[in-house]
């Protein structure tokens, strides 16, 4: 148990990261409280006895009234958008919610005292580099507004840190994929574009086939190349940060991956292996803002949070993600089922 009995607030606990960060906090003994507008998020996505506010991170009073009420000293802030070609076409709606928001979200932590704050980030930051691995210190040169937005909220937030005395702790995700090894949450994003979510919703017949973008970058096969990192490692890596913040550590930015890259072609080449059946692929033309290939240097968040991830594997991670798509096939089944019966019943 991490110590003390305040509480954290996680800002987007409804969704994919969020609901993992908040299911390890639990498991960790900490009191959760979870703000999420549901936009993008479902509340069956919320663990067992967290509480769930619905409300916006743009509504500073509504944040006080949480941390006063609740007792809370900390705040996890996933609420965002994240999507990279969606963020070229609505670079506004980005930066409102990424950067707006999170000002709305700081000003609120400074009025009510909270002490620390863990900032989701993300490897988006580095935009295009030559190196095999980027670590803390490349300089960011984000190529979209994705990473643009985040960038200026990590500023704005070592401005805040500076001026209030707030320590944040900015962990920058790379590729995050993956569900809860026991099956208790996983991504449930409608739509979503995440490579290995698509890959594994194909092969468990949810999609007729999906889009590759790009096969003509300088990589092993001409695929972008990324780094994956199992969502519930990620999970682990913020109860980590959390116990530092509040151990007295300094504000920090870390990266958060395993320092090994895979292609998109082997990710699903590995889908097809794993599941037995034949991912249809359709060849497309890059999209904007895609690096050719992304990979951690991870050794800082090793050292200063003691991390050590457990599920490193990638057919660990694909195989914990293929369960988690035949469980929703399941309860698609089980309530197209029920909806039948209270149709017929009527």
């Amino acid at each position: 148990m991490i110590n003390g009995n305040r509480a954290v607030l996680v800002t987007g606990g409804a969704g994919y990261i969020g609901s993992h960060a908040a299911l390890a906090l639990r498991d960790a003994g900490v009191r959760v409280v979870v703000l999420d507008d549901l936009s993008t998020g479902t509340e069956a996505a919320v663990p067992s006895g967290v509480t769930l506010i619905r409300g916006s991170t743009a509504d500073t009073k509504l944040i006080v009234t949480l941390v006063r009420l609740y007792d809370i000293d900390s705040v996890m802030h996933f609420a965002g958008s994240l999507v990279v070609p969606e963020s070229v076409v609505h670079p506004v709606a980005y930066w409102r919610n990424n950067v707006a928001n999170t000002m709305n979200l700081a000003e609120a932590c400074v009025l009510a005292g909270v002490e620390q704050l863990v900032f989701s980030s993300t490897a988006a930051v580095y935009g295009l580099s030559d190196a095999a691995q980027v670590d803390e210190d490349t300089v960011p040169a984000p190529i979209n507004p994705y990473g643009s937005s985040k960038l200026a909220a990590e500023r704005l937030l070592a401005d805040v840190s500076a001026a209030h005395g707030i320590r944040v702790a900015v962990l920058r995700y790379f590729n995050v994929a993956g569900a809860d090894p026991d099956g208790r949450a996983g991504q449930r994003t409608v739509g979503a574009t995440h490579l290995i979510k698509v890959a594994c919703e194909v092969a468990t017949g949810q999609r007729a086939g999906m889009s590759v973008f790009g096969c003509d970058y300088d990589t092993i096969d001409g695929t972008c190349v990324r780094d994956f990192i199992h969502v519930s490692d990620l999970a682990e890596a913020h109860v980590l940060a959390l116990r530092y913040l509040r151990a007295g550590g300094a504000s920090t930015t870390l990266n958060c991956g395993y320092g090994r890259g895979q292609s998109v072609r082997a990710v699903i080449e590995a889908v097809e292996r794993l599941s037995g059946t034949t991912v249809e692929l359709t060849t497309m033309p890059r999209r904007a803002g895609d690096p050719p290939a992304l990979v951690a240097q991870a050794d800082r968040i090793r050292s200063v949070l003691g991390w050590e991830p457990r599920h490193t594997g990638l057919d660990e991670i694909l195989g914990s993600s293929l369960a988690w798509e035949r469980r929703m096939m399941q309860e698609r089944t089980f309530e197209t089922a029920r909806s039948i019966q209270a149709t017929s019943a009527a």
